[in-house]
């Protein structure tokens, strides 16, 4: 879902948000209503439009529909902002690096058959990739011993020079985290992530005490106060944002500044269009996903989507 703002001397920024399912409708008329409270306000001043839009929906919390419809305007007001200072985002946050490495997301997913994921993995490393992530928790009939015995065998595809990471999706619990978590420690993951239940942030902390390999977590959290939650419980040890959830562009930085005092390094969900400006801007910015679902045409995702094929 995109968002137009434009402006009385011709400046136009360009916004977008998601939200999958039957109350993406819902999303847009948010988006609607915020829009016309943000008309006749300086573009440039995001965080007091910011501050007025939270105003307005103060009771509607600081998650769900209101922070997603949020973002899509706070995104178009920086396109604004860069255009009418002719500056690209990573510039305007800092300028920090003109370079950051990417990893590629989506190609190695845990619906494939062994083989398929083998294959895939060798395309990606064909490819150039030196950094990829899969998915573990596999469905239908597995194991400890299944779940361990595809993380080594993916390994071995790949060679032990490329950087491998691992989602989770939530679909473990504490002790299912914490004994496969042991059992693929020698398969090196960067790190594996959202082992569990994102809000245990208890039970998150027990399996980041436990494991060697660091957990990676973040994704699913509204707005900035969850971050404080998770950093402060130690449930994290490198911290995912997602533009969309946190409120924007404002809120991405304010999150990854909470990171830097900890000195927990920061990877980004998702939207690699936007992301790599704002990991290139910080100083703990560690890596950005590629999987440029949003943007995609047919034909192009068509062909992503073959990519196990090829």
């Amino acid at each position: 879902m995109t968002v137009d703002v434009e402006t009385d001397e011709g400046l136009g920024g360009i916004g977008y948000t998601t939200f999958n399912g039957p109350l993406a409708p819902t999303l847009k008329h948010a988006v609607d209503q915020l829009g016309a409270l943000v008309i006749g306000e300086d573009p440039l001043r995001t965080e007091a439009v910011g501050r007025k839009l939270r105003g307005a929906a103060w009771g509607s919390g600081a998650g769900g529909i209101f922070t997603l419809a949020f973002s899509a305007i706070d995104i178009a007001l920086w396109d604004i902002k860069g255009k009418a200072l002719n500056q690209s985002l990573a510039m305007l946050l800092g300028g920090l690096r003109d370079k950051v490495p990417a990893y590629a997301s989506g190609a190695l997913l845990r619906s494939y058959s062994l083989d398929q994921l083998l294959k895939s993995a060798r395309v990606l490393v064909e490819k150039g990739y030196k950094q990829m992530k899969t998915q573990l928790a596999l469905p239908g009939e597995t194991s400890p011993r299944i779940e361990t015995e595809r993380a080594h065998r993916l390994r071995e595809a790949v060679g032990p020079d490329i950087d491998l990471m691992c989602d989770i999706n939530q679909r473990w619990s504490v002790n299912q985290a914490i004994d496969i978590g042991r059992r693929v420690e020698d398969v090196h993951f960067s790190w594996l992530e959202d082992v569990t239940a994102h809000d245990d942030y208890a039970g998150l902390a027990r399996v980041a005490d436990a494991l060697a390999t660091p957990h990676a977590g973040g994704e699913c959290y509204y707005g900035i106060t969850p971050f404080r939650h998770a950093i402060e419980a130690r449930s994290v040890d490198i911290v995912m944002i997602d533009l969309f959830r946190v409120g924007g562009i404002a809120n991405w930085m304010k999150v990854a500044g909470m990171a830097e005092a900890f000195n927990l390094p920061v990877v980004s969900h998702l939207i690699p269009e936007i992301h790599v400006h704002l990991v290139s801007a910080i100083p703990n910015g560690l890596t950005v996903e590629y999987m440029p679902w949003p943007l995609l045409r047919p034909r192009r995702a068509q062909a992503l989507r073959r990519v196990s094929e090829e």
